[in-house]
């Protein structure tokens, strides 16, 4: 699934393509893409210009004029891409926007269709279902506020850190990641957690977040950029997927074990459980 690195990328990337132009129109070759209900206020949104791109957590939203916004999730496999209008939509493309006075549409592809879009009033789409519950960003806590969201919890650090009525936007990938940077063990119990840990998990969560994205994301299965581009983060990770590779801070052999049902890479070494 696309993580907090992969999304704001493709934000990025689609933002300098999309923002100012007017909606011409949507095609929709999925229809259980979109809800029922919903799918006569889609016709509606023909005329309306691209105001804003942005991201909460895993999802896109993009902000149009007249109040609306539509909001992406794209769950395991979907992407958002620009594409030249003469090219033929592939039998994964769900969902086609095409623009006035534009040579591209933006399309929604999605191999394994779990991903799916909704159309959300802009003033209220914090209060969406799928927005409504989701933790701070990331990028938005200080130290204090670190503290202050781990005080009081049980349970291990790495399920915490994907729990994302905690903390919005962090997948599987950056919390391996993001614990090796702290020297934390992904199965330790959150309230054995040292002051100094804490301190140290606290700086890792936006120093490995902004590299990512920095690298514009990690490909290694579906994920591509607004523009259809492999990220480049893959050739930096450090524990994640190198099961039995040798860590590159001490050189001792990365290991993986389940933690609720995920798979977790760590150095034995460098995050010892205490």
């Amino acid at each position: 699934m696309p993580e907090l690195p992969e999304v704001e990328t493709i934000v990025r990337c689609l933002r300098p393509h999309l923002t100012g132009l007017r909606i011409e129109g949507l095609r929709v070759l999925l229809p259980a893409l979109i809800r029922e209900k919903e799918r006569p206020h889609f016709e509606g949104l023909a005329g309306a210009r691209i105001i804003a791109l942005r991201r909460r957590g895993k999802m896109i939203l993009i902000d149009c004029s007249g109040g609306r916004s539509l909001l992406f999730h794209l769950k395991m496999t979907g992407r958002l891409v620009v594409c030249p209008k003469k090219t033929p939509p592939d039998k994964h493309t769900h969902l086609i926007i095409s623009f006035r006075r534009s040579g591209r549409d933006l399309r929604f592809q999605d191999i394994r269709k779990f991903g799916f879009v909704r159309l959300v009033e802009t003033s209220r789409a914090a209060e969406a279902a799928e927005l409504r519950r989701l933790g701070p960003e990331p990028f938005d806590l200080d130290a204090a506020g670190f503290r202050e969201l781990l005080a009081g919890r049980h349970g291990r650090i790495k399920p915490l850190l994907l729990n994302q009525t905690v903390v919005a936007g962090i997948g599987n990938i950056y919390a391996d990641e993001i614990l090796f940077a702290a020297r934390i063990h992904p199965q330790s119990e959150v309230q054995s957690l040292s002051r100094r840990s804490i301190v140290r998990l606290w700086r890792a969560v936006p120093l490995i977040l902004e590299k990512a994205i920095r690298f514009k994301g990690t490909s290694v299965r579906d994920y591509r950029d607004g523009e259809g581009l492999e990220g480049a983060f893959q050739n930096h990770l450090c524990v994640y997927g190198r099961e039995a590779l040798p860590c590159p801070r001490c050189g001792r052999a990365i290991r993986r074990l389940r933690i609720s049902v995920r798979s977790s890479f760590f150095c034995p070494s460098c995050q010892r459980r205490r």
